[in-house]
């Protein structure tokens, strides 16, 4: 009995490993990706191998698969069987931001607005600065949720918290309760949210809504057709983990680990765990780190560099 869990086991890491991992394209339903192939789209000449249901691989023309808009009602409930989870590497960050513009690219965001943050982080005057990228947290008790009135920003069984900006009212009541400073408030229709033809669903925070709030929504449009946030598939640096809690594995698309294992072994730890909001995001220490802080100011435009001239650093180094 024991060893047919254990394949139960080792299987569904491997499924996880060949879809989720390889960024191929994991089937939710459907036989051969019925639900995620547009035929209508020209193709591009370049084949990926996705898994089906069944558990094939076949080669599909990459321009065909898009992510499926699930229903509003749907995106209420939450990926079945999953408990999503991310795992910051700060070693390894450089502020090389591409985690933020690729962020801002898929959620049709304009450059004034991120989701995603890049901060400059310094422990005590004696310590080395360090670069702590900031998403939103999808807390386990969020208290986002607690004080919405409407019940426009809600958790799912997943753990992903998401707002439905058809249910907000533009109360700001959870960008004051979230004490993480997460969110973002559109105060006009962008340009960019215009481009987004399809169906509006929460899950894909777009298209944007005058009035309404938004934030980092871990990407569960992706997810659902097994590939990395946006933010984890395109840092060059490798920084960002991404999975399932309860399979144990993260991966950052070019190595898995366990997860367990990680955060043990790394002294991982949880970004203000004292208030007990139980964020799904967790932080290994910036231990042996890859890069000098000073590599991160290369290329910033300088609105963006404005930003870390009351730092210490930046009163140190006269940015």
């Amino acid at each position: 009995m024991e060893d047919n869990n254990d394949n139960k086991k080792s299987s569904r890491r491997q499924f996880l490993k060949k879809g989720l991992i390889a960024g191929a394209g994991v089937v939710a339903g459907g036989s051969l990706l019925a639900a995620y192939v547009d035929k209508s789209k020209p193709t591009s000449g370049e084949k990926v191998k996705v898994l089906t249901t069944e558990g094939e691989l076949v080669e599909v023309d990459k321009a065909l698969i898009h992510s499926p808009r699930v229903s509003i009602e749907e995106s209420h409930k939450g990926i079945p069987g999953r408990k999503f989870v991310m795992v910051i590497d700060l070693a390894k960050c450089k502020n090389a931001r591409k985690c933020v513009e690729a962020c801002q690219k898929g959620h049709h965001l304009p450059r004034s607005q991120e989701f995603m943050k890049v901060y400059l982080l310094q422990d005590s005057e004696k310590s080395a600065p360090y670069w702590f990228p900031k998403p939103c947290f999808h807390c386990d008790n969020p208290l986002c949720v607690s004080v919405c009135p409407v019940g426009a920003t809600y958790k799912r069984s997943d753990g992903i918290v998401l707002i439905d900006n058809q249910r907000c009212i533009g109360c700001k009541f959870c960008m004051t309760g979230c004490p993480y400073s997460t969110r973002v408030f559109a105060w006009k229709d962008y340009p960019e949210y215009a481009e987004d033809k399809e169906p509006y669903s929460p899950e894909a925070s777009s298209p944007g809504k005058e009035g309404t709030v938004s934030k980092c929504d871990f990407c569960p449009d992706l997810v659902r057709i097994g590939k990395l946030p946006y933010c984890a598939q395109n840092c060059p640096m490798g920084v960002i983990y991404f999975g399932d809690i309860d399979e144990d594995t993260v991966t950052n698309g070019s190595e898995t680990l366990r997860f367990s294992e990680l955060i043990r072994d790394r002294s991982g730890y949880r970004y203000l765990e004292v208030l007990g909001t139980r964020p799904s995001v967790y932080y290994l220490p910036p231990v042996e780190r890859q890069f000098p802080v000073e590599s991160g100011f290369k290329d910033l435009e300088e609105s963006v560099k404005n930003r870390f001239k009351n730092t210490p650093y930046g009163k140190t180094h006269k940015l």
